[in-house]
């Protein structure tokens, strides 16, 4: 097995969490959570929110002091796969959050799609209204415990270069190739082997299983000899450490 302990910096895992994050809620004081449409965290560092244009947060926040409200956006990063407990990971980004002028609403919503293309942009000037979160901290939870990190680096930091295509690949490998897996699990501890083991994430430094066990959830990490640069190498990293290194068994996404 890899004696390699590389793996992603914590602000790297915060950009892939927020990449994957498909549930987000915009907590202002005095007030209940709104869920936001749409979360972005730029490379500037400062994240573009869109909520109901009729919601308290954005009634709230257009009626603040020119410095913004103080407000915290959490982020849930759900596992790709039917799990019993699919919660990956938590974010939690704290700072001031800022309304955006109407007028430049359309053009930023613009902006953003650019890089994010998320469908709900389209409502931005109609039933959506920007919100600009301002950031002052992070802290990001999983389960080997939460974490802070700078937003200095969290500006100089990208997602893993295979975010976008993790999901696919989780669910083909838990699909199609339940003889990857069990051939994985022969790298865990004895006591972890008789429960259900699912991937539950992938990244340019190892994989990572869930192994759902009679005594509760549990997350093993297998490290790679070395980081995956393209596609072939990732493919080829996880056949190696299942001891198979020519099979062709995961195909190319």
């Amino acid at each position: 097995m890899p004696t390699s302990t590389i793996a992603p910096t914590t602000a790297e895992r915060v950009r892939s969490a927020c990449a994957h994050a498909e549930q987000a809620v915009l907590a202002l004081p005095g007030v209940d959570p709104t869920p936001t449409t749409v979360h972005y965290l730029r490379e500037c560092g400062d994240v573009v929110i869109a909520v109901p244009t009729a919601s308290v947060a954005a009634v709230l926040v257009g009626n603040a002091r020119a410095g913004g409200s103080a407000a915290v956006l959490e982020l849930t990063d759900h596992a790709p796969l039917p799990l019993r407990e699919p919660v990956r990971s938590l974010v939690w980004l704290r700072g001031s959050v800022r309304s955006v002028p109407v007028q430049a609403q359309r053009a930023l919503a613009t902006e953003v799609a650019k890089e994010h293309p998320h469908p709900e942009l389209l409502d931005v000037g109609h039933t959506a209204t920007l919100l600009r979160l301002v950031l002052e901290s992070a802290v990001m939870a999983d389960a080997t415990g939460a974490e802070s990190v700078c937003v200095d680096q969290l500006r100089l930091a990208q997602p893993d270069p295979f975010c976008g295509m993790e999901s696919a690949w989780l669910q083909h490998l838990d699909e199609d190739h339940a003889d990857i897996i069990t051939q994985l699990a022969r790298h865990l501890p004895p006591r972890l082997r008789t429960g259900a083991v699912h991937p539950l994430a992938i990244d340019r430094y190892g994989l990572t299983l869930r192994i759902e066990g009679h005594d509760g959830d549990h997350d093993f990490r297998l490290p790679f000899n070395a980081p995956a640069d393209d596609i072939e190498s990732l493919s080829r990293a996880v056949r190696t450490l299942a001891g198979c290194p020519f099979l062709n068994g995961i195909r190319r996404i």
